[in-house]
């Protein structure tokens, strides 16, 4: 799809168009539905953004919850399904398996949502690594990272549906 042709859709198309792409959340695209047209990728995408950064606290959570622990085999979209096998998540050793399955859980005690990593172009090294740093992070610092996570995997789901 185009983005001419995202922006010559009617509301509900629109919203069945791109409401994907913020995991569980159509609510991102309906709030931005009325700003059309968008002239390009990035100015949709930061109008996103904006709408997320708006909302309240407890919306940001239900949106940060939204989102699959990353390895689970289980309830997981079919867009973070290849996310994830992009990142070589699907092919663990029963070891880093069994590793990734502690952090996570350590991780979601913690901070009260899953681990957000827009895992494009990472290795699950990368992810480990990662997922190891920021369970040391504050709240506040790790809500802020895991807001800027699903803002990548936003973008990057853009991209992949709009040419």
């Amino acid at each position: 799809m185009t983005l001419a042709e995202l922006n010559a859709l009617d509301h509900r198309g629109f919203i069945e168009a791109i409401g994907w792409v913020f995991e569980d959340s159509p609510w991102v695209a309906e709030q931005v539905c009325g700003g059309r047209p968008y002239a390009n990728l990035e100015t949709l995408h930061q109008a996103m953004v904006r709408q997320v950064e708006a909302a309240a606290a407890t919306r940001q959570l239900a949106l940060l919850c939204a989102h699959p622990d990353l390895g689970t085999r289980a309830h997981i979209s079919a867009a973070s399904i290849a996310e994830q096998a992009g990142a070589g998540l699907d092919r663990l050793t029963p070891e880093e398996f069994q590793r990734l399955q502690e952090l996570n859980t350590v991780y979601r005690r913690k901070f009260g949502f899953p681990f957000l990593f827009a895992v494009k172009g990472s290795t699950k090294y990368d992810i480990l690594k990662a997922l190891e740093r920021r369970i040391l992070a504050s709240p506040e610092e790790e809500h802020r990272e895991a807001l800027r996570q699903v803002y990548r995997i936003a973008e990057f789901r853009l991209r992949d549906t709009i040419k």
